[in-house]
Protein backbone atom coordinates (compact mmCIF):
# COMPACT_ATOMS: atom_id res chain seq x y z
CA UNK A 1 0.00 0.00 0.00
CA UNK A 2 3.05 2.29 -0.07
CA UNK A 3 2.98 2.54 3.73
CA UNK A 4 5.82 1.69 6.10
CA UNK A 5 5.35 0.93 9.75
CA UNK A 6 7.00 3.24 12.26
CA UNK A 7 7.69 1.53 15.60
CA UNK A 8 5.53 2.94 18.38
CA UNK A 9 3.41 5.08 16.05
CA UNK A 10 -0.13 3.78 15.94
CA UNK A 11 -1.91 6.66 14.16
CA UNK A 12 -0.33 8.83 11.46
CA UNK A 13 -2.22 11.49 9.53
CA UNK A 14 -0.10 13.10 6.84
CA UNK A 15 -1.54 16.11 5.00
CA UNK A 16 -5.06 14.70 5.04
CA UNK A 17 -7.39 16.35 2.54
CA UNK A 18 -10.96 15.19 2.04
CA UNK A 19 -14.10 16.33 0.23
CA UNK A 20 -17.29 14.30 0.01
CA UNK A 21 -17.65 13.04 -3.57
CA UNK A 22 -20.53 13.87 -5.89
CA UNK A 23 -22.70 11.36 -7.75
CA UNK A 24 -19.83 10.62 -10.15
CA UNK A 25 -17.56 9.61 -7.29
CA UNK A 26 -15.40 12.73 -7.52
CA UNK A 27 -15.52 16.00 -5.55
CA UNK A 28 -17.53 18.71 -7.32
CA UNK A 29 -15.25 21.12 -9.26
CA UNK A 30 -14.14 24.06 -7.12
CA UNK A 31 -15.51 22.56 -3.91
CA UNK A 32 -13.82 23.52 -0.64
CA UNK A 33 -12.25 20.54 1.19
CA UNK A 34 -14.09 19.56 4.35
CA UNK A 35 -10.80 18.40 5.89
CA UNK A 36 -7.63 20.10 4.74
CA UNK A 37 -3.89 19.95 5.49
CA UNK A 38 -4.37 17.82 8.63
CA UNK A 39 -1.38 16.26 10.39
CA UNK A 40 -1.34 14.17 13.57
CA UNK A 41 0.82 11.42 15.07
CA UNK A 42 -0.13 9.33 18.10
CA UNK A 43 1.74 6.53 19.81
CA UNK A 44 0.90 3.39 21.74
CA UNK A 45 -0.73 4.26 25.06
CA UNK A 46 -1.91 7.74 24.02
CA UNK A 47 -5.40 8.88 25.03
CA UNK A 48 -6.38 11.72 22.74
CA UNK A 49 -9.36 14.02 23.27
CA UNK A 50 -10.76 15.39 19.99
CA UNK A 51 -12.64 18.66 20.48
CA UNK A 52 -14.31 21.26 18.29
CA UNK A 53 -17.63 22.92 17.61
CA UNK A 54 -20.53 21.23 15.84
CA UNK A 55 -19.67 20.80 12.16
CA UNK A 56 -15.93 21.19 12.73
CA UNK A 57 -15.22 17.84 11.07
CA UNK A 58 -14.60 15.60 14.09
CA UNK A 59 -16.92 12.78 12.98
CA UNK A 60 -15.59 12.89 9.42
CA UNK A 61 -12.01 12.63 10.70
CA UNK A 62 -12.89 9.65 12.90
CA UNK A 63 -14.69 7.90 10.03
CA UNK A 64 -11.70 8.44 7.75
CA UNK A 65 -9.46 6.94 10.44
CA UNK A 66 -11.90 4.04 10.71
CA UNK A 67 -11.53 3.35 6.98
CA UNK A 68 -15.08 4.38 6.12
CA UNK A 69 -14.03 7.00 3.55
CA UNK A 70 -11.37 6.49 0.88
CA UNK A 71 -8.31 8.74 0.89
CA UNK A 72 -4.81 8.31 -0.51
CA UNK A 73 -3.03 5.45 1.33
CA UNK A 74 -0.21 7.67 2.64
CA UNK A 75 -2.63 10.18 4.19
CA UNK A 76 -3.94 7.94 6.98
CA UNK A 77 -1.96 5.06 8.45
CA UNK A 78 -3.22 2.93 11.31
CA UNK A 79 -0.61 0.56 12.77
CA UNK A 80 1.46 1.21 9.65
CA UNK A 81 -1.34 0.24 7.27
CA UNK A 82 -3.76 2.18 5.10
CA UNK A 83 -6.97 2.73 7.06
CA UNK A 84 -9.22 2.32 4.00
CA UNK A 85 -7.33 -0.18 1.86
CA UNK A 86 -6.31 -2.74 4.51
CA UNK A 87 -9.57 -4.36 5.63
CA UNK A 88 -7.77 -6.68 8.06
CA UNK A 89 -7.46 -3.74 10.45
CA UNK A 90 -11.15 -3.91 11.29
CA UNK A 91 -11.77 -7.60 10.63
CA UNK A 92 -9.04 -8.52 13.15
CA UNK A 93 -10.43 -6.14 15.76
CA UNK A 94 -7.14 -4.20 15.92
CA UNK A 95 -9.06 -1.10 14.82
CA UNK A 96 -12.43 -0.46 16.43
CA UNK A 97 -14.88 2.40 15.82
CA UNK A 98 -17.85 3.19 18.04
CA UNK A 99 -20.13 6.05 17.13
CA UNK A 100 -23.76 7.01 16.79
CA UNK A 101 -26.67 4.83 17.78
CA UNK A 102 -27.82 1.43 16.63
CA UNK A 103 -30.18 2.36 13.84
CA UNK A 104 -31.56 0.78 10.69
CA UNK A 105 -33.86 1.57 7.78
CA UNK A 106 -37.21 -0.21 7.92
CA UNK A 107 -39.61 -0.47 5.00
CA UNK A 108 -42.88 1.42 5.64
CA UNK A 109 -41.49 2.64 8.98
CA UNK A 110 -38.80 5.09 7.97
CA UNK A 111 -35.10 5.74 8.11
CA UNK A 112 -32.81 5.70 11.14
CA UNK A 113 -35.14 3.59 13.30
CA UNK A 114 -33.53 2.61 16.64
CA UNK A 115 -32.56 -1.05 16.96
CA UNK A 116 -35.15 -2.71 19.20
CA UNK A 117 -34.85 -6.44 18.59
CA UNK A 118 -36.78 -8.93 20.71
CA UNK A 119 -33.60 -10.48 22.07
CA UNK A 120 -31.79 -10.44 25.39
CA UNK A 121 -28.54 -8.64 26.14
CA UNK A 122 -27.07 -12.02 27.06
CA UNK A 123 -27.70 -13.52 23.61
CA UNK A 124 -26.19 -10.50 21.88
CA UNK A 125 -23.08 -10.30 24.05
CA UNK A 126 -22.48 -14.06 24.22
CA UNK A 127 -23.28 -14.44 20.54
CA UNK A 128 -19.87 -13.09 19.52
CA UNK A 129 -17.47 -16.00 19.10
CA UNK A 130 -13.82 -16.21 20.11
CA UNK A 131 -14.03 -13.81 23.05
CA UNK A 132 -12.00 -14.13 26.24
CA UNK A 133 -14.58 -15.00 28.95
CA UNK A 134 -12.71 -12.93 31.56
CA UNK A 135 -12.71 -9.84 29.36
CA UNK A 136 -16.41 -10.30 28.61
CA UNK A 137 -17.23 -10.67 32.31
CA UNK A 138 -15.18 -7.58 33.15
CA UNK A 139 -16.97 -5.44 30.54
CA UNK A 140 -20.38 -6.64 31.72
CA UNK A 141 -19.40 -5.60 35.24
CA UNK A 142 -17.84 -2.28 34.19
CA UNK A 143 -20.93 -1.28 32.19
CA UNK A 144 -23.28 -2.73 34.83
CA UNK A 145 -25.26 -4.72 32.25
CA UNK A 146 -28.18 -6.90 33.28
CA UNK A 147 -28.03 -9.85 30.88
CA UNK A 148 -31.80 -10.26 31.12
CA UNK A 149 -32.43 -6.88 29.46
CA UNK A 150 -34.63 -7.23 26.37
CA UNK A 151 -33.52 -4.86 23.62
CA UNK A 152 -37.07 -3.91 22.59
CA UNK A 153 -37.81 -2.80 26.17
CA UNK A 154 -34.41 -1.38 27.15
CA UNK A 155 -33.83 2.34 27.59
CA UNK A 156 -31.50 4.30 25.32
CA UNK A 157 -28.80 4.17 27.99
CA UNK A 158 -29.16 0.40 28.46
CA UNK A 159 -28.97 -0.22 24.70
CA UNK A 160 -25.91 2.01 24.54
CA UNK A 161 -24.18 -0.04 27.26
CA UNK A 162 -24.76 -3.24 25.30
CA UNK A 163 -23.48 -1.56 22.12
CA UNK A 164 -20.30 -0.39 23.85
CA UNK A 165 -19.75 -3.79 25.45
CA UNK A 166 -20.01 -5.59 22.12
CA UNK A 167 -17.67 -3.06 20.51
CA UNK A 168 -14.99 -3.58 23.15
CA UNK A 169 -15.12 -7.37 23.47
CA UNK A 170 -12.16 -7.87 21.12
CA UNK A 171 -8.90 -6.41 22.50
CA UNK A 172 -8.33 -3.42 20.20
CA UNK A 173 -5.06 -1.67 19.44
CA UNK A 174 -6.69 1.54 18.20
CA UNK A 175 -10.12 2.68 19.40
CA UNK A 176 -12.12 5.57 17.91
CA UNK A 177 -15.01 6.90 19.99
CA UNK A 178 -17.50 9.44 18.63
CA UNK A 179 -19.82 10.87 21.30
CA UNK A 180 -20.36 7.34 22.57
CA UNK A 181 -21.13 8.24 26.19
CA UNK A 182 -24.01 10.68 25.63
CA UNK A 183 -26.64 8.22 26.93
CA UNK A 184 -24.65 6.92 29.89
CA UNK A 185 -25.25 7.99 33.47
CA UNK A 186 -22.45 9.41 35.62
CA UNK A 187 -21.40 6.08 37.14
CA UNK A 188 -21.39 4.13 33.87
CA UNK A 189 -19.38 6.86 32.16
CA UNK A 190 -16.83 7.09 34.98
CA UNK A 191 -16.35 3.31 35.09
CA UNK A 192 -15.98 3.12 31.30
CA UNK A 193 -13.35 5.88 31.24
CA UNK A 194 -11.45 4.08 34.01
CA UNK A 195 -11.51 0.86 31.98
CA UNK A 196 -10.29 2.66 28.83
CA UNK A 197 -7.43 4.28 30.75
CA UNK A 198 -6.37 0.83 31.94
CA UNK A 199 -6.47 -0.51 28.37
CA UNK A 200 -4.01 2.19 27.31
CA UNK A 201 -1.68 1.81 30.28
CA UNK A 202 -1.60 -1.99 30.46
CA UNK A 203 -1.99 -3.00 26.81
CA UNK A 204 -0.59 0.05 25.01
CA UNK A 205 -3.85 0.75 23.19
CA UNK A 206 -4.40 4.14 21.53
CA UNK A 207 -7.74 5.95 21.87
CA UNK A 208 -9.20 9.02 20.18
CA UNK A 209 -12.33 10.22 21.95
CA UNK A 210 -14.53 12.97 20.48
CA UNK A 211 -16.95 14.45 22.99
CA UNK A 212 -18.66 17.62 24.20
CA UNK A 213 -19.00 16.26 27.76
CA UNK A 214 -15.99 17.14 29.92
CA UNK A 215 -17.13 15.98 33.36
CA UNK A 216 -14.55 13.59 34.77
CA UNK A 217 -12.12 14.15 31.89
CA UNK A 218 -9.74 16.55 33.61
CA UNK A 219 -7.01 13.94 34.11
CA UNK A 220 -8.10 11.37 31.53
CA UNK A 221 -6.49 12.44 28.22
CA UNK A 222 -2.75 12.41 27.57
CA UNK A 223 -3.23 14.62 24.48
CA UNK A 224 -5.78 17.08 23.15
CA UNK A 225 -6.58 17.96 19.54
CA UNK A 226 -8.72 20.97 18.64
CA UNK A 227 -10.14 21.19 15.12
CA UNK A 228 -12.07 24.05 13.52
CA UNK A 229 -13.49 24.14 9.98
CA UNK A 230 -11.72 20.89 9.15
CA UNK A 231 -8.29 22.23 10.02
CA UNK A 232 -6.03 21.37 12.93
CA UNK A 233 -5.76 24.28 15.36
CA UNK A 234 -4.07 22.73 18.39
CA UNK A 235 -2.44 19.35 19.01
CA UNK A 236 -0.38 18.94 22.17
CA UNK A 237 0.10 16.87 25.32
CA UNK A 238 -2.26 17.77 28.17
CA UNK A 239 0.71 18.72 30.34
CA UNK A 240 1.52 21.51 27.87
CA UNK A 241 -2.11 22.65 27.83
CA UNK A 242 -2.11 22.85 31.64
CA UNK A 243 1.13 24.82 31.51
CA UNK A 244 -0.43 27.38 29.17
CA UNK A 245 -3.91 27.63 30.71
CA UNK A 246 -4.78 27.73 34.39
CA UNK A 247 -8.44 27.11 33.56
CA UNK A 248 -10.18 23.75 33.86
CA UNK A 249 -10.33 21.54 30.77
CA UNK A 250 -13.91 22.57 30.04
CA UNK A 251 -13.16 26.29 30.46
CA UNK A 252 -10.05 25.98 28.30
CA UNK A 253 -11.98 24.37 25.45
CA UNK A 254 -14.79 26.89 25.94
CA UNK A 255 -12.30 29.75 25.52
CA UNK A 256 -11.07 28.25 22.23
CA UNK A 257 -14.60 27.84 20.90
CA UNK A 258 -15.66 31.36 21.94
CA UNK A 259 -12.62 32.85 20.23
CA UNK A 260 -13.46 30.83 17.12
CA UNK A 261 -17.05 32.11 17.17
CA UNK A 262 -15.96 35.74 17.50
CA UNK A 263 -13.51 35.37 14.61
CA UNK A 264 -16.17 33.73 12.46
CA UNK A 265 -18.64 36.56 13.12
CA UNK A 266 -16.00 39.14 12.23
CA UNK A 267 -15.20 37.28 9.02
CA UNK A 268 -18.86 37.24 8.02
CA UNK A 269 -19.20 40.95 8.80
CA UNK A 270 -16.19 41.77 6.60
CA UNK A 271 -17.58 39.62 3.80
CA UNK A 272 -20.96 41.33 3.96
CA UNK A 273 -19.34 44.76 3.49
CA UNK A 274 -17.57 43.70 0.29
Amino acid sequence: MGVKENPGRTIEINGLKFTYPGIDGHPPPGSTPLIDDFYLTLHAGDRCLLVGSNGAGKTTILKILAGKHMVEPHMVCILGRSAFHDTTLTSSGDLSYLGGEWRRDVAFAGFEVPIQMVVSAEKMIHGIAGIDPERRAELIKVLDIDLSWRMHKASDGQRRRVQICMGLLKPFKVLLLDEITVDLDVLARADLLRFLRKECKQRGATIIYATHIFDGLEDWPSHIVYVAHGKLQIAMPMEEVKGISRLSLMRTVESWLRKERVEERRRKERSSRI
